[in-house]
Formats: C-alpha cells, structure tokens, sequence
C-alpha cells in the first residue's frame, strides 16, 4: 500500500483525487462494518487502508460521524427507551 501524497509531509489540502480515494476507502470500511457486524476483525484490512488514504482528522470526524448515524438511526427506528423512573435534579 502506498500513502497518500497527503501524507508525505506536505500541508496542502488534499486534491480531488484524493479526497475521492479517502472517501471510497471510508464507503469500504464502513460497508464492511455494516455486512459483518459482530466480526469485525475481518474489515482490519479496510480500516488500514481507510488510515493510509485520509487524514488522521478526518479519520476522527468519520468515526465520531459513523457512530452519530447509528445512534440516530436506533433513535428513529424507537430503539431507544427513556428511562422510566429518572432522578429530577
């Protein structure tokens, strides 16, 4: 695998082209994720080259953004239960 130029030390903001390869390797890991969602030691490979195709920022945002989508499908899909008897402060 090679890095991305992005991560060859220059501080440009990534090209289009690059932010393409960053976003499909993000779609492959994600999709991943989705297909096997108890055994994710399989997606390690997709999670690698999600690492080496975007910046370590952007990385973060996406995973913090990936469990942002699943927390607010469970919300809508009424996955989610108030607690019946909560403290009042």
């Amino acid at each position: 695998m090679t890095l991305s130029p992005y991560f060859t030390g220059r501080m440009n903001a990534p090209t289009a082209e690059e932010r393409k390869t960053c976003w499909g390797a993000r779609d492959r890991y994600w999709q991943c994720l989705d297909e096997s969602e108890k055994d994710t030691s399989e997606c390690q490979k997709y999670r690698t080259l999600f690492e080496g195709s975007c910046p370590q920022q952007w990385i973060k945002y996406f995973d913090k953004r990936r469990d942002f989508l699943k927390y607010k499908a469970k919300m809508e899909g009424g996955g989610f239960q108030p607690q019946e008897h909560g403290s009042k402060i």
